[in-house]
């Protein structure tokens, strides 16, 4: 299609309903409507086929057009770079390739190296084989174990689907790949184990050792978190969680992997979420925002010390890491990073999420005093979740189709929100705020001024 020309919506969207299989969409609501085909994004602000304008606040759909729509110079830095060398397979080197990781690196302390891919799934699927292969080289293969978190979820493969703790994402995907193992989630509004903050022993993160000892602490070789868990309810942990969960990592030799595809690159108010709770993984996994969608491209960043573990037996001719990813020596990615970088240095967007994150928290505050229908609000910086229930003594979450109704009523008043989407039996019940991080003021107002209609015409209905 000639970009130039007028788009004809009934054209696009035949085109779209007989040939394209979406995400995440059960295809039979496409026999009576129509998908929503975007054609223009413009800061914060999306066009569709018809001409209806939409404000996103949910940067992209997946969290990850984390410095807004129309970046010209990100587009042309991706021009200039793909006409000059667009690609060679990553067992060589590009230039870009090589100026992003220093970047990178310069705001991760303690970290070391960056191995390119181009999926945040992908990007797991490399650090849990690095994981499998070290407990070879360092020992006689039983150090492999990966233990993960109950409501994260770490990808889309079998894999990364193995490690996920939401039930509803894994069903009719089995059999899964063994050696993983779940603990509990750290949900305070929820408790697992039935404890209120303030008089508890942290219960959420010590049931990490009870998960080691039970697997075989010579067995487990990492465990895998969110610093946020996401997609699973947008869930912070306590600020003491992290620390214990370094302390016991370190206690049994165990890989601390933090996976920050959705909150990296800005999206909390630090570079990286897990620099709010003081602790130093031994991996971190990246996507998404790392190049605000423009481009793919994710990393697997590790220290040297994991790094060097493969270097230990050069004479070995299976100790180096033997993997590679086709798309992990594109240039586009690193390109994007880069600017992706330093529009947030040059822009001072860390602040900005800092102070409209701040604001955010406020007015989801205020629906939480107006709403019996809002539970729970939590989160950090420019990444919230309004937990609905039908009882505020009881804690019962609302059906889905509620969520799903609130979301419907933002859209058709122009507003995007997200919300939890087939993850788990009972919980379905979140609903996802992740704006870019130039949002204003206005915007923030805006989206929950929706989510304020919103809730008061569902609650009617």
């Amino acid at each position: 299609m000639n970009s130039n020309q007028p788009i004809k919506p009934n054209d696009v969207i035949t085109s779209d309903k007989e040939s394209v299989w979406h995400h995440l969409m059960q295809h039979k609501v496409l026999e009576s409507g129509d998908p929503l085909i975007i054609v223009k994004g413009e800061g914060m602000r999306l066009t569709d086929a018809h001409g209806r304008e939409y404000l996103d606040a949910t940067s992209g759909g997946v969290w990850c057009v984390n410095v807004g729509y129309g970046r010209e110079r990100i587009a042309n830095a991706i021009r200039d770079q793909l006409v000059k060398m667009c690609y060679f397979a990553n067992t060589g080197g590009n230039v870009p390739g090589a100026e992003f990781a220093q970047r990178l690196l310069e705001k991760m302390p303690g970290l070391g190296r960056v191995y390119y891919s181009n999926s945040g799934s992908e990007a797991n699927e490399k650090a849990y084989k690095m994981v499998r292969q070290l407990a070879h080289i360092n020992g006689d293969g039983r150090k492999h174990k990966i233990i993960y978190r109950h409501r994260d979820y770490h990808g889309t493969t079998i894999a990364t689907l193995s490690s996920t703790g939401q039930e509803q994402r894994k069903a009719q995907y089995g059999p899964y790949v063994p050696g993983f193992a779940e603990f509990a989630n750290c949900l305070c509004y929820r408790c697992p184990f039935g404890k209120s903050y303030g008089s508890c022993d942290i219960e959420c993160a010590r049931d990490l050792e009870t998960t080691i000892l039970r697997e075989g602490a010579d067995e487990v070789g990492a465990v895998v978190l969110e610093p946020i868990t996401a997609g699973g309810g947008v869930i912070p942990p306590p600020p003491e969680y992290f620390p214990i969960i370094q302390e016991i990592c370190k206690k049994y030799g165990v890989l601390l992997h933090i996976d920050e595809v959705v909150c990296g690159l800005g999206r909390t108010g630090e570079w990286f979420g897990y620099q709010h709770y003081g602790v130093q993984p031994d991996m971190v996994t990246m996507a998404k925002g790392v190049a605000s969608a423009y481009a793919a491209i994710s990393c697997t960043v590790t220290t040297e010390a994991v790094f060097n573990a493969f270097k230990s037996q050069p004479d070995d001719a299976l100790s180096y890491f033997r993997d590679i990813s086709t798309f992990g020596g594109c240039t586009a990615g690193p390109v994007a990073g880069l600017e992706t970088l330093a529009i947030i240095e040059e822009e001072g967007l860390l602040a900005n999420v800092r102070s409209q994150g701040a604001h955010l928290m406020v007015r989801l505050e205020e629906l939480k005093e107006k709403h019996p229908m809002v539970g729970d609000v939590r989160g950090k910086g420019l990444f919230a979740g309004v937990e609905l229930v039908a009882d505020r003594t009881t804690k019962q979450p609302v059906d889905e189709s509620v969520a799903m109704r609130v979301a419907a009523h933002t859209l058709s008043n122009g507003v995007m929100i997200g919300r939890t989407n087939r993850s788990f039996a009972s919980h379905n019940n979140t609903l996802c705020l992740s704006p870019a991080l130039i949002a204003t003021r206005r915007d923030i107002d805006d989206i929950v001024d929706a989510i304020d209609h919103a809730l008061t015409a569902v609650a009617t209905q």
